[in-house]
C-alpha cells in the first residue's frame, strides 16, 4: 500500500534490505540495550575538527540515535528500492556512497556557512544516521518516478502516488533543529552525483571487484524470493467487486507473463511486440458474450489512442518510444500497469 511504484516487497533489493534491518537493529540496540554507548555515535563536527576524530564522520553517519528519524528513513528507504531493481546494486550503491561522501563535505561548508553568518554554533548539534544518502534519493525519484494523480481535492490539489513520500521527507525534514543542514547537504550531493556533474560518479562508485565480493558473501544473506501475486480483497466488498478485482488481477498476472516471454523470443530474433495480438482489451474479456463476437468487436473497434504525455514520461525513465507506446496500449493506457511492466521484465 505504502509504495510508489513496482511490486511489493524487497525482492531484487538486497542493499535496500540490509539497510532496513542492519541500521535499524544497531539504532535499537542502543537505545533499550546500551544508552551509554551513544557517545561514539554523535555526528560531532567540532569534535571531528578541533580533536581530529575523523572515526566520527563514519560511526555518526551510519545509525540513527533517534527512534523516530530510523523510522522515517526506514521507510523511505523500502521505497526508494525502487532505484536498486531499476539499475542494479552496484550503482545504487556508487550512489549512495558518493552521496554519503559529498554530503559530509557539503555539511563542513554549511555549518561554517551558519556560524560566521548568524554566530550560531551547530557543529555539535547535527543528527546522527544515514540520513544524507537519504535525502539524496529524492533527487532521482522527482526527476524519474513518473507522477500519476490518484485523486483530486480542493480544485487544483491533488494526491498523487508520490505525494506520500514526499509528506515523509517533509515529516523526517522538520524532526530536529538542525536536520535541516543534513537535508540540504543530501540533495546538493544527490543533485551532483546524479547529474555527474564534477565526474563525481566517476571517483565516487564501488569497484567491480568489491561489488563481486558483497554479492557473493551478503548478497545470499539479504536475498529475498519473488513475492507472489495475492488478490487483496475488502471484507465488506460485494460479489461484483470481488469478481472485478479477481479479473483484474488475472489479467494483469496474464500480461506480465506473456510480456516476459514474448520479450525473451524478441531478444534472440528482434523486432516489435505485437502487444494487440497479445492482450485483448479487458472490457472485452470482461464480456460473456466476447467468444462469439470477438471478431466482429475486433473489425468494429479503432486503434486505441496513447496520451503523449505518458509516453513522454515513460520516455523519461529511460524506456525507447516503441516500448511506451506498446505498454501503454496493452495497459489501457494505465501508467501504473505499463511501468511496472518495463520495469520489472
Amino acid at each position: 500500500m505504502f509504495t510508489s511504484t513496482g511490486s511489493s516487497g524487497l525482492y531484487k533489493a538486497p542493499l535496500s534490505k540490509g539497510l532496513l534491518l542492519v541500521p535499524s537493529a544497531l539504532s535499537l540496540l542502543l537505545a533499550l540495550l546500551l544508552p551509554h554507548c551513544q557517545r561514539f555515535f554523535v555526528y560531532d563536527l567540532q569534535a571531528i575538527k578541533d580533536d581530529f576524530q575523523i572515526w566520527r564522520l563514519i560511526c555518526g553517519r551510519i545509525i540513527c540515535l533517534d527512534l523516530k528519524d530510523t523510522f522515517c528513513s526506514s521507510l523511505l528507504i523500502y521505497n526508494f528500492r525502487i532505484f536498486e531493481r531499476r539499475y542494479g546494486s552496484r550503482k545504487f550503491a556508487s550512489f549512495l556512497l558518493g552521496s554519503w561522501v559529498l554530503s559530509a563535505l557539503v555539511d563542513f561548508i554549511l555549518v561554517e556557512a551558519v556560524w560566521y553568518s548568524f554566530g550560531i554554533a551547530a557543529a555539535g548539534n547535527l543528527p546522527s544516521g544515514f540520513l544524507a544518502p537519504v535525502f539524496a534519493l529524492f533527487v532521482p525519484f522527482y526527476c524519474s518516478i513518473p507522477r500519476v494523480q490518484v485523486a483530486q481535492i480542493l480544485g487544483p490539489l491533488s494526491i498523487t502516488n508520490k505525494t506520500l513520500i514526499y509528506i515523509l521527507g517533509l515529516q523526517l525534514f522538520t524532526s530536529g533543529s538542525y536536520i535541516w543542514i543534513i537535508a540540504i547537504s543530501g540533495l546538493i550531493s544527490g543533485i551532483c552525483y546524479n547529474s555527474k556533474m564534477f565526474q563525481v560518479h566517476r571517483v565516487l562508485y564501488v569497484p567491480s571487484w568489491m561489488a563481486k565480493f558483497f554479492s557473493r558473501t551478503l548478497e545470499p544473506i539479504f536475498s529475498s524470493s519473488e513475492p507472489t501475486a495475492e488478490a487483496r480483497v475488502g471484507m465488506g466488498a460485494t460479489v461484483d467487486i470481488q469478481r472485478q478485482q479477481t479479473m483484474e488481477l488475472l489479467d494483469r498476472q496474464l500480461m506480465l507473463s506473456q510480456f516476459a516471454q514474448v520479450r525473451r523470443q524478441r531478444q534472440q530474433v528482434g523486432g516489435m511486440i505485437n502487444w494487440n495480438r497479445l492482450f485483448p482489451p479487458l472490457r472485452q474479456r470482461r464480456n460473456v458474450n466476447y467468444q462469439d463476437d470477438r471478431r466482429s468487436e475486433q473489425q468494429a473497434s479503432p486503434p486505441l489512442e496513447v496520451s503523449e504525455e505518458q509516453v513522454a514520461r515513460l520516455m523519461e525513465m529511460g524506456f525507447s518510444r516503441g516500448d511506451a507506446l506498446e505498454a501503454l496500449r496493452a495497459s489501457n493506457n494505465d501508467l501504473n500497469v505499463a511501468t511496472n511492466f518495463l520495469l520489472q521484465h
